[in-house]
């Protein structure tokens, strides 16, 4: 069943984007699985499908998962990374995207809207071309041509809303009354794909936990999915602890931040400005609540990226054959603001996720050179 922030239940077959409170649904509470349950023969994060809600009677799959896990390190502290390019668009986003189009294929949604800031959105429209339903993306104005030119080569139609990252969400909730709204930070079913990330890791590693994972966040959909996975693993005896969740954000689009830093249990409305982590750019994330918990019953922590650091980590990062977008470069100077403040300890496993590739960013990637 799915439910929502009052505790309503709905059926998991209901093609349902929301509450009827207005607020965000999650998939009930799942046994988890073992490494028993996972089928080695599939070459994909499908592998993992034992762990996913029943039934979903089309897969929609274009091979996403199973990217590989490298060693790495900054100043020496030993680490991992997860480059999430790999993936058939080029970012962490199809994990979620094949689970969600394989329910709603499987829920007969001919006809879907989305808004995303580039990513989320070329994902969606190569996962509904493969399905066979119709894509609406919004997007910001200042999304990244690349990420607009590959939704609309899918065969999307791509609107540009002008404003900021909250204005487009703002106006896809609008025209939802309209068209099926799919969006990857609203459909629960998007978190049980990205959740499969926990899986995949545990398996890289043996069948063992990390100590910690680093990764971006903006909406927060990576950061609930590890925090349901490695919860279900936790619960099915795979794994007998949580990795702690080490958050970046970019400084100025810092919300969950301020959240955290202020013992708050909720976002509040910030004078945030523009970013080049446009990925990460999300004033009011919908699930701020549940990632703001996921964090702290984790034992983890976050931390702001000033702008001017981003774009030296960016080139780092291409200097050692990384060439990750800037909104996945904030990992690096907060990995070294988590190790000054001992809630990343050498010692441990320490897996990073680099969520996109800069060929996807292009233009920003371009200004960054350019300099100042």
């Amino acid at each position: 069943m799915l439910v929502d922030r009052a505790g309503r239940r709905y059926p998991l077959d209901e093609p349902r984007w929301r509450g009827d409170d207005g607020s965000p649904l999650l998939v009930e509470p799942m046994p988890g699985i073992t490494r028993d349950d996972v089928d080695s023969t599939v070459r994909s994060q499908w592998r993992y499908a034992a762990a996913l809600p029943q039934p979903l009677g089309r897969r929609i799959t274009l091979g996403e998962g199973l990217t590989p896990l490298l060693d790495f390190d900054v100043d020496g502290v030993p680490l991992a990374v997860k480059p999430e390019w790999f993936n058939p668009t080029a970012s962490f986003k199809d994990r979620g995207t094949t689970v969600m189009m394989s329910a709603l294929a499987t829920q007969g949604v001919t006809a879907m809207l989305e808004d995303s800031s580039g990513n989320g959105g070329s994902s969606v429209a190569a996962y509904a071309a493969a399905a066979g339903i119709r894509a609406t993306i919004l997007a910001p104005e200042s999304t990244s041509p690349a990420k607009i030119q590959q939704s609309r080569v899918h065969g999307a139609v791509v609107e540009l809303v002008p404003g900021s990252r909250q204005a487009t969400a703002d106006e896809a909730v609008r025209r939802s009354a309209a068209t099926f709204y799919a969006s990857h930070n609203w459909h629960p079913y998007f978190l049980q794909g990205t959740k499969l990330l926990a899986y995949e890791i545990w398996e890289d590693l043996g069948f063992r936990a990390p100590d910690a994972v680093v990764l971006p966040a903006g909406a927060g959909s990576l950061v609930l999915g590890f925090h349901l996975g490695f919860g279900e693993l936790l619960r099915s005896g795979a794994i007998d602890r949580r990795p702690r969740l080490l958050v970046a954000q970019p400084e100025h689009c810092s919300p969950l931040v301020a959240a955290f830093a202020a013992g708050a249990p909720a976002v509040s409305p910030g004078p945030w400005s523009p970013t080049v982590a446009e990925g990460t750019a999300i004033a009011v994330p919908v699930r701020d609540r549940e990632v703001l918990a996921a964090i702290r019953e984790s034992d983890g922590d976050l931390a702001a990226v000033p702008e001017a650091a981003i774009a030296p980590a960016t080139f780092e990062l291409a200097r050692r054959g990384l060439y990750a977008e800037p909104t996945s470069s904030i990992v690096v100077p907060a990995i070294r603001e988590f190790v000054r403040r001992g809630t990343l300890r050498p010692g441990g496993t320490t897996v990073v996720i680099l969520t996109g590739s800069a060929l996807k960013a292009g233009d920003a990637v371009g200004r960054l050179l350019a300099g100042p």
